[in-house]
């Protein structure tokens, strides 16, 4: 099962495991097509299977970033109560995901709250190491601006 691969669910309890897998919803895109856009509900969230995702923001030689490793999670920005993605997520390549929606996974978490925990500690660990990449990939470019926080 790919969610006992992915990081983001280690540690938690098996009845969290069994009831996230309840609600997983497996999909498949073909090389080119959109997982998700810019600007789109964040209802869910997904898990890499297999295949490769890029995201992008703005244009899509701004700020990039592969999912590449199975059982990474992408599209997380509804989990951190932002109402719409900030990236776009293409597939470089055929691509399987597991797609989780949110609303559903708050709900098993307000069941199991010490999995929860976890989970969003390994979130908030996974969003840090996004920000690291960036930051060093701007920097190898020689591209680091100063950026003015917004917050809504």
């Amino acid at each position: 099962m790919i969610i006992q691969k992915a990081d983001l669910f280690k540690d938690l309890s098996q009845e969290a495991i069994d009831d996230i897998s309840r609600i997983m919803v497996e999909e498949t895109y073909e090389k080119d097509s959109l997982v998700f856009e810019a600007g789109a509900p964040a209802s869910h969230f997904y898990i890499l299977v297999e295949g490769r995702i890029r995201l992008f923001i703005g244009t899509r030689a701004q700020i990039t970033y592969s999912v590449s490793i199975p059982g990474e999670a992408f599209g997380w920005t509804g989990l951190v109560d932002r109402p719409a993605y900030t990236a776009t997520a293409e597939c470089v390549s055929p691509a399987k995901v597991v797609k989780i929606d949110n609303a559903q996974l708050a709900k098993l978490f307000e069941k199991d709250t010490a999995s929860g925990m976890m989970f969003f500690k390994r979130l908030a660990g996974a969003v840090v190491q996004r920000l690291v990449h960036n930051y060093e990939a701007f920097l190898s470019e020689g591209t680091l601006k100063e950026v003015t926080p917004s917050y809504g």
